[in-house]
Order: structure tokens, then C-alpha cells, then sequence
């Protein structure tokens, strides 16, 4: 299929999804109307008729979700259910349950722990928020954390660090994109530029370990929150996986859960390195990350970690043959509600992005408007932010939008288009955080076992402070010609202010609701 200008029709599939989304709280019809509204807009504008417009929509999710490293996420998916299911029937989840509730002693420490893990998992987004969820989940259901704030936990420690962590498949992305404007000497120097004025990744992973070592909750996370503390409703949807259809083997330990996970971590930074070349070629560790093939190198580690698992468990007889098998076909099932969005979502995005032309029109309008140079990082990373909210990537967002940025900000000083860049980033990552159509967004409600559009109702307020704070600090930015300190004293002193101010009315609220 052929691209083909819309206009400003291509801005309808995106805006008709999300809205229908945070309407009606259903998630794979809203998705399934957005993408119906392109088929129509590109029969229209290409000849066809109705019959063309759900050819067209198929035709779409056919060809994207056919591609090798979609497949591969799908797989992914697959492994980790399966591997996840199996790790609870033998006992690991219950013995880790009961020994992190003897050291980790309250919620707070339930919390940190969780905002620490996702910091540390920085190799990768989609490895993050279905890995820490699979770790911490027992520990913060004992500690009555909803599932709501431990997917915002999750999913705020994934692509907000991975956008700052040198050694990451994002990294590479970053790199590798800025390097080609012409306008850094390497792709290292380009992504080290831009990581002091990467405000949301900044502010966002002060934000989660703030709300995880106090209680400042505010809008519908303090509702969820209070759920969950005065009538134990977490707001889970995945009690086959937590507690299984049968009790779990207490004959299980605490190794049993650490093993299989550290054997998933370990084999996915090997396939990482054997997918970059690291054995083939005279590169470097950290080239060969950014050379990966990230959504292979998940498959790989998964299979091998459910290896590591049956050798663990069947000869020890925590679970029989039949039973390690019988869980596979289980923890593939429990994932069929995540594999529907995600197809759903990536078509959508892929509709827009590749055949409506949604990116080159809203880089279009920005291209030919006449913004002072002050204002140029604030409005980019707005910009930024609702193409990437839009299209559900935040790396589709800065590849088509880099560029653009680029050629705008020739005639400013360097200063200024440094900081533009790490604005467009920032912007990215915020629309693809809050983004109901997001694949990050997906799997960590997924990973966190929470119901979808709780997760993104309940984020969307405290990303979206982040994001105020953020188009402040990027107004400073543009009028004291990138002082970075400045920058930064802004963000973080706004950010401190106005959590404490909506801290206190959300509790004088819930005050009232008791």
C-alpha cells in the first residue's frame, strides 16, 4: 500500500481510538473503530469504497504484525506467561511471597523495591515491565500496593530510564538517529548531549521514587490506592497466575522463583550480544547492544529460562511433566488479552505512521510555523509529545521528528538545539508513556496483572505533572540559552511544589469519603 496525504484527516484514527478508550474504558473496540476510521479515510482518498476499508485495515494488521520483530514480541509474550505459570505451580512465587514479606518489613519498602528493580532492569522496556511485575508482584499484593500503582511503578522505570541508560537497546536508537542529523562528531556523544535536558526521564524517575517512599498520591491513584488499603481490592485481573487453580507447592523456595528470572535476564544479555555480533565482529560490549536485534534476544532468553526451569523443577518432582506442559498452554493463554492490543495497537500506529501520513503532517505544521527561538524547545516537546501520544511509539515519534527539529533549529545557537533534540526525546517518551495504545503501556498493565484503562486513568494525571513541569523547565531553558542547572532547579523545585499542594487535597478529599 501506497502513502498517501490526508491532511489533517489523518489526526481522526488516533483522536477516535483514544477517545473512545477513555470513554467507554473498553480498549480493544475503540482500537478496532480507530483503525476502521483510516481504512475508510485512505479508501476515500484512494478510490475505494467500504468493502476497500476493511480490506484495507486487514490488509494493514496482516503485513505489521507479520514482520520478524512483531512476531518475536508475540512469542515473548508467550515464553514469559508460560514461564510465570509455571514458576507459581512449583511453589517459586509463594516461597519468594513469604520470605520478601519476613525482609521487606512495610509498603513503603514494597515500593522502593519495585522503583529500585525497574531502574536496574535498563537494558530494555518490553524486558522491564514484564519482568519486574513477575517479581513483585507477590510482595506488593501482601503489602496491599493496587496493581494500578504497580504497573504506573512498572511502566514508569521502563522507557524513562531506558531513554537515560547508556547500555540499551534505546540508547542505540538515539544515538544512532541523532548521529544521522550530521549535527554530533559520534553516537555516543549525541546521546550523552542530550541526557541532562531529558527532563521527563529526569522527572519522572524522581516522581516514582518519591510517591513510592511517601504517600503523596493524588486524583485516581489515591482512589485505587485507598481501595486497596481499607477493602483489599487491588484491582487484579490475574488471580489464575497469582494463586493458581489449585494451592501452590509449598515445597518450593526461594530459588525456584530467583533462578528461572536471573536465567531470563542472563541468556536475553547473552542473545543481545550473539544478536549484535559480539562473537563475530571486533566490537565492543556496548556496541554490540546497540547492534542488537532486542525483540530476538527476548525470545532467545525466554526459551532458555524455561529450560533452566524444567531442569529445575520436573526431576525434582515440584512439578510433573504433564503439569510443567499443561502451565505452558496455560501462561500462553493468560497472555491472548495482551497479544489482541498489542496487534490492535501496533496496526493502528503503523496505519498512521506509514500509509496516512500522520508524523509528516504534524511535522509539516511545525516546519512552516515561525516560532521564537525561546519557545522552540517547549513547543517541540509538546509537539513531540502528542504525535507520540497519538501513534503509540515514542521511537517513531523521535525518528520522524529529529530531523525536522534539525533543520529548525539551523539557525539557533548550539545550545538551543541540544536542548530541542532532548526535547523532542522527552516529549516522545511522554505520549508513548501515557498513551493508551502504547506497546510499553500495554505490557506493563499486562505485566502488573491490572486492568488496562485503569492503568492508564490512574497515570495519565501523574505523567502528565511531569510533563507541566517539563514545558516550564524547556521555557527556561529557551530564555537562559540552555543553562542547564537552571533547568533543572526548575523542574525538580516545581515538581516537589505542586506534588505536595495536590498531596493535600487529594487527602482532605479522601478524608471526606471515610
Amino acid at each position: 500500500m501506497q502513502p498517501i496525504d490526508v491532511g489533517f484527516y489523518s489526526l481522526f484514527p488516533p483522536i477516535i481510538a483514544i477517545a473512545l478508550a477513555l470513554i467507554t474504558k473498553e480498549v480493544i473496540s475503540s482500537l478496532m473503530l480507530g483503525i476502521l476510521s483510516g481504512g475508510l479515510i485512505y479508501a476515500v482518498f484512494s478510490g475505494g469504497g467500504l468493502v476497500a476499508m476493511s480490506s484495507i485495515a486487514f490488509e494493514i494488521m496482516a503485513k505489521t504484525v507479520g514482520t520478524m520483530d512483531k512476531f518475536y514480541i508475540i512469542l515473548f509474550l508467550a515464553l514469559l506467561g508460560s514461564l510465570v505459570c509455571v514458576v507459581t505451580k512449583a511453589g517459586g512465587s509463594y516461597a519468594y511471597g513469604k520470605w520478601a514479606t519476613q525482609k521487606i518489613k512495610s509498603k513503603r519498602a514494597a515500593e522502593l523495591a519495585t522503583s529500585l528493580l525497574g531502574v536496574l532492569i535498563f537494558i530494555d522496556d518490553y524486558f522491564n515491565c514484564l519482568t519486574v511485575g513477575t517479581v513483585m508482584k507477590p510482595v506488593t499484593d501482601k503489602y496491599k500496593v493496587s496493581r494500578a500503582k504497580l504497573a504506573y511503578i512498572i511502566d514508569t522505570t521502563a522507557a524513562p530510564v531506558c531513554i537515560i541508560a547508556p547500555v540499551s537497546s534505546w540508547a542505540a536508537a538515539v544515538g544512532s538517529t541523532l548521529y544521522e542529523t550530521g549535527a554530533f562528531s559520534n553516537e555516543l556523544s549525541a546521546f550523552f548531549a542530550t541526557i541532562p535536558y531529558n527532563m521527563y526521564a529526569i522527572l519522572s524517575i524522581i516522581m516514582v521514587v518519591t510517591l513510592s517512599a511517601t504517600n503523596l498520591e493524588f486524583g485516581p491513584m489515591a482512589n485505587a490506592e485507598w481501595e486497596a488499603e481499607e477493602n483489599d481490592n487491588l484491582g487484579a485481573i490475574d488471580t489464575m497466575i497469582t494463586q493458581g487453580e489449585a494451592e501452590p507447592n509449598t515445597k518450593g523456595t526461594v530459588l525456584d522463583l530467583v533462578i528461572p528470572i536471573l536465567a531470563l535476564i542472563v541468556f536475553t544479555i547473552l542473545a543481545m550480544l550473539y544478536t549484535g555480533g559480539y562473537w563475530d565482529k571486533p566490537i565492543s560490549f556496548q556496541e554490540a547492544i546497540g547492534a542488537c536485534n532486542s525483540s530476538a534476544s527476548l525470545v532467545l532468553g525466554g526459551f532458555w529460562a524455561l529450560v533452566v526451569a524444567f531442569f529445575q523443577f520436573v526431576p525434582r518432582k515440584l512439578i510433573s511433566f504433564k503439569d510443567f506442559m499443561s502451565n505452558i498452554t496455560t501462561g500462553i493463554n493468560t497472555m491472548v488479552p495482551a497479544y489482541i492490543i498489542l496487534t490492535l495497537a501496533w496496526t493502528i500506529g503503523s496505519l498512521c505512521q506509514n500509509c496516512l501520513g500522520t508524523g509528516q503532517y504534524i511535522g509539516m505544521l511545525v516546519e512552516t510555523s515561525q516560532l521564537p527561538t525561546e519557545l522552540i524547545p517547549a513547543i517541540v516537546f509538546l509537539v513531540a509529545a502528542g504525535l507520540s501520544f497519538s501513534i503509540g511509539t515514542a521511537w517513531g515519534t523521535f525518528g520522524i521528528f529529529i530531523p525536522i527539529v534539525v533543520f529548525i533549529c539551523q539557525a539557533t545557537p548550539p545550545e538551543i538545539m541540544t536542548v530541542t533534540l532532548a526535547a523532542t526525546l522527552a516529549g516522545s517518551v511522554f505520549g508513548d508513556h501515557c498513551s493508551p495504545i502504547s506497546d510499553t503501556t500495554i505490557l506493563s498493565s499486562s505485566g502488573a496483572g491490572c486492568n488496562h484503562m485503569q492503568h492508564v486513568s490512574t497515570q495519565i494525571p501523574y505523567a502528565c505533572l511531569v510533563a507541566f513541569c517539563c514545558f516550564v523547565s524547556y521555557l527556561v531553558a529557551g530564555f537562559s540559552g540552555g543553562n542547564v542547572y537552571l533547568t533543572l532547579v526548575t523542574g525538580i523545585g516545581l515538581l516537589a511544589l505542586t506534588l505536595v499542594v495536590l498531596h493535600r487535597r487529594a487527602k482532605g478529599r479522601l478524608a471526606k469519603k471515610a
